[in-house]
């Protein structure tokens, strides 16, 4: 096939185009330019931003010694524009509401299925391909969505808000690569622009930050009361109740109080951070969630079993739950057996097997039918969302 291929100047996209040439593919690569720091205000909290050269373009130059080695085209693609609309925004906007959003699974649902995408069918491929670890599967004329051969680097959790009409024309060449492989031949190869560079991490296409003062670029701090759930007392001050997830023990700096505490819950209205201490760890622990806008890659309704798998974060060991379908898009999500930290704006991957048959966000959590933040305004008596003017939902 005629492929275009993501080339990020990474060592897995690199080894996903010469696997692609082994298999006899008309490959061409592309590089997606998706941030730009000076014009989105990406100042505090950067640590490049004073550096000569922007890791973009140096990931750009990264990925042209690659293809100039194998021998490849390589085109240039940018999306800023794109990224900044339906990526960051839907980012800030999460965080605004008191939400932990996921970027990786947006730029996967908007950027490289979306927009890349879109430009490589218009530009004649056939097929495009990217450096994830996934696999696909065909059966029956339907394309699955499964796991890649390397459990600790699977990756089709951020996957998940594909549609199956584009994982249909996707290839994972290394999905069934395991990562000291991909090193082994990337060194193999001569690759030297990146055998030996470290993985990406931080946030999707922006890379490594210091997360607090990097929000605080486009969400102003306001500091507030850290607040124990058992006895309303005020432990300490947060510095923006945006900036914390529920689970989280580090980072708070509750000096007064012998610890260690977790984050519980939080009230963007209010301005409140909610925390309990380490021996009252049950507040962390919720038995359903509603999960909404769920991209089901199945065939049919009856693909979904009445008991699968599922992953609320990352990594996360496979979770038993109890699906009950609400409608299209929607399912209450029950796990009796009591999962710590599930979080709202988070994502929800459901699993039968190896086959990832999509996921949504988490919408609410509960904790024997009662949704875990009403159980908080309970505990500390104040009132219930909506009776003060606003909406605290």
């Amino acid at each position: 096939m005629k492929v275009l291929v993501g080339l990020s100047g990474g060592v897995d996209s690199a080894i996903a185009a010469w696997k692609l040439m082994q298999e006899g593919h008309d490959v061409t690569c592309c590089f997606m330019r998706n941030w730009d720091s000076l014009t989105n205000a990406d100042i505090e909290g950067n640590p490049t931003i004073g550096d000569d050269i922007c890791p973009q373009e140096q990931d750009y130059s990264d990925a042209l010694a690659v293809a100039r080695h194998l021998g490849l085209e390589l085109l240039r693609a940018d999306f800023i524009q794109e990224y900044w609309d339906n990526v960051f925004q839907t980012f800030l906007k999460e965080y605004e509401r008191g939400r932990t959003p996921n970027p990786d699974i947006l730029c996967n649902k908007y950027i490289k299925f979306d927009s890349f995408f879109d430009f490589a069918m218009s530009h004649g491929f056939d097929a495009v391909a990217t450096g994830h670890y996934a696999s696909i599967t065909q059966d029956a004329g339907f394309t699955w969505l499964s796991r890649a051969a390397d459990q600790n680097k699977d990756q089709t959790y951020f996957l998940c808000q594909v549609p199956e009409s584009r994982i249909a024309k996707t290839l994972f060449p290394i999905g069934s690569l395991r990562k000291p492989e991909v090193r082994r031949l990337a060194a193999e190869l001569d690759l030297e622009s990146v055998a030996s560079k470290k993985d990406s991490t931080g946030i999707c296409f922006i890379g490594e930050r210091d997360f607090r003062a990097f929000l605080s670029n486009y969400l102003p701090m306001k500091p507030g009361p850290i607040v124990d759930i058992d006895t309303g007392r005020m432990l300490g001050e947060h510095q923006g109740v945006l900036y914390y997830t529920v689970g989280q023990r580090k980072g708070l700096n509750i000096t007064a109080h012998k610890g260690p505490w977790f984050v519980i819950g939080k009230d963007v209205y209010r301005n409140e951070l909610y925390v309990c201490h380490e021996s009252r760890q049950d507040w962390l622990v919720s038995d359903a969630c509603l999960v909404k806008d769920i991209n089901w890659i199945i065939p049919d309704w009856f693909q979904i079993p009445e008991k699968l798998t599922a992953k609320f974060r990352y990594r996360q060991p496979d979770q038993a739950v109890f699906l009950e379908r609400l409608d299209d898009d929607s399912a209450l999500v029950r796990y009796p057996q009591g999962i710590r930290s599930v979080t709202e704006g988070q994502e929800a991957v459901f699993y039968d097997g190896d086959k990832c048959l999509g996921g949504g966000t988490i919408e609410e959590v509960f904790r024997d039918g009662v949704a875990v933040k009403d159980r908080i305004r309970s505990a500390l008596q104040l009132p219930a969302a909506g009776d003060e003017g606003e909406d605290r939902g």
